[in-house]
C-alpha cells in the first residue's frame, strides 16, 4: 500500500502533547475542581477492589487517539500498489499471419473460411495465456494488426475486429502477396530474445502480389531462426463463393487454388511444417498440434491501476468517535 499525501502523517506528532496534557495537567485540573471529603485516615480503603470502570478511564482517551490517528491515514490517500509488475514465464513469441484477401469468404468451411480461421485462431490464443502473440492481416498488401503482447484480450479483440472487405472496399489492394504478409511478421519477431519463435501463416490462395516472394521472406526467417508453419485452407476442387448481385447474393463455385508447393517450401526452409485444412475440424487440429510446441523463458510486465483505499479508514475513524462518544455519556459519565 502507497499514500499519495504523506506529509498528513506529521500531524500525528501532535498525540504527543495531547498525551502529556491528559496526563498531567487535566487530570491535576480535575483533581482540583473536583469535590473532595477529608479523611482522617484512609488505610481502610487500601485493599478495597478497585473496579473496572476505574480501570478503564482512560479509554476514551484512547479511542481519540485512534480516531484522530485514522483521519490522518484517511487524509494521506492510501492507495492500492498497483503497478508494473514484472514476471518470469515460460512461453514463446508468435505471429499469426493471416489472409484477408476476398476469396477467405468460401464457405466451404462454416460458417466461411476467414470467421472459421478467427475462431481457432481464437481459441489458439485463448490456450497460450503465457506467450507473447501478435497478428498480421495480408490481402494484395500486409500490415500489422496487432503487435506481439501478453495482453491476449485485446489481441482477441482486434483478431475478431478483422474482415475480408477491407480488399472489397479498396482499403487495401486484392490479391495474395504471400511474401508480404511472412516478411511483416518475420519484422516483428526479429528483434525477440526468446529461444523459440515462431510465425503461422494461414491462407487460401497462392502469391499473386507483393514486391517480396515467398521463398525469399522464408530465407529472411530462417536467417533470424524463425520457424514458419503455413495452413493451406479450403477444400478440394471448387468452393461455393457469395457474389453479390442486384438485390441479394448469388453462389458460384469458385476454383480452390492452394500453392501447395510454395507452402511445403516455406515450411521446409524454416523447420516448420506444412499443414492442408480442409473442414473446421481438420483446422482446429492443425492449431492443436501446432499448440505443443516448446517453451522457453521470458519477460512478461502487466500494468493494473491505482485504487484509493481510505475508505476503510474513515469509516473506521467515525465508528470509534462513536463508540468514544457513547462511552464517554453513559458508562464513562462523571457528575
Amino acid at each position: 500500500m502507497e499514500f499519495a499525501s504523506p506529509l498528513y502523517f506529521i500531524l500525528l506528532l501532535l498525540l504527543v502533547p495531547y498525551i502529556i496534557w491528559y496526563f498531567l495537567f487535566r487530570n491535576a485540573g480535575k483533581r482540583k475542581a473536583e469535590s473532595s471529603i477529608c479523611l482522617s485516615d484512609t488505610n481502610v480503603y487500601r485493599n478495597a477492589p478497585v473496579s473496572w470502570r476505574v480501570r478503564l478511564m482512560g479509554l476514551p482517551m484512547v479511542l481519540r487517539c485512534i480516531a484522530f490517528t485514522l483521519i490522518i491515514i484517511a487524509l494521506a490517500r492510501p492507495q492500492t500498489h498497483n503497478a508494473w509488475d514484472e514476471k518470469t514465464v515460460e512461453g514463446i513469441d508468435i505471429m499469426l499471419a493471416m489472409d484477408v484477401s476476398t476469396s477467405m469468404l468460401a464457405e466451404d468451411l462454416k460458417p466461411n473460411r476467414i470467421e472459421a480461421a478467427k475462431a481457432v485462431a481464437g481459441e489458439f490464443i485463448a490456450d497460450r495465456p503465457n506467450d507473447n502473440i501478435g497478428l498480421t492481416i495480408f490481402a494484395g498488401e500486409a500490415f500489422t494488426q496487432c503487435p506481439m503482447t501478453a495482453d491476449h484480450a485485446s489481441l482477441i479483440n482486434l483478431l475478431q475486429g478483422t474482415r475480408t472487405d477491407i480488399a472489397a472496399q479498396g482499403l487495401i489492394s486484392d490479391g495474395t502477396a504471400i511474401g508480404m504478409g511472412l516478411a511483416n511478421a518475420v519484422s516483428r519477431l526479429k528483434s525477440s530474445k526468446a529461444k523459440s519463435k515462431v510465425v503461422i501463416l494461414l491462407t487460401d490462395g497462392s502469391n499473386n502480389m507483393g514486391d517480396i516472394s515467398p521463398m525469399t521472406a522464408a530465407q529472411i526467417a530462417k536467417s533470424l531462426g524463425i520457424r514458419v508453419y503455413t495452413i493451406g485452407v479450403g477444400t478440394n476442387g471448387v468452393a461455393p463463393y457469395p457474389m453479390p448481385v442486384a438485390g441479394g447474393v448469388q453462389y458460384v463455385n469458385m476454383p480452390v487454388e492452394i500453392d501447395t508447393k510454395t507452402l511445403q517450401g516455406i515450411a521446409s526452409m524454416s523447420d516448420g511444417n506444412f499443414y492442408r485444412a480442409t473442414s473446421n475440424k481438420e483446422l482446429e487440429q492443425i492449431y492443436k498440434d501446432i499448440d505443443k510446441l516448446e517453451k522457453t523463458r521470458l519477460n512478461v510486465k502487466k500494468f493494473s491501476k491505482r485504487y484509493e483505499a481510505f475508505q476503510p479508514f474513515a469509516i473506521a475513524a467515525v465508528l470509534v468517535l462513536l463508540l468514544e462518544l457513547l462511552l464517554r455519556l453513559t458508562v464513562f459519565r462523571k457528575i
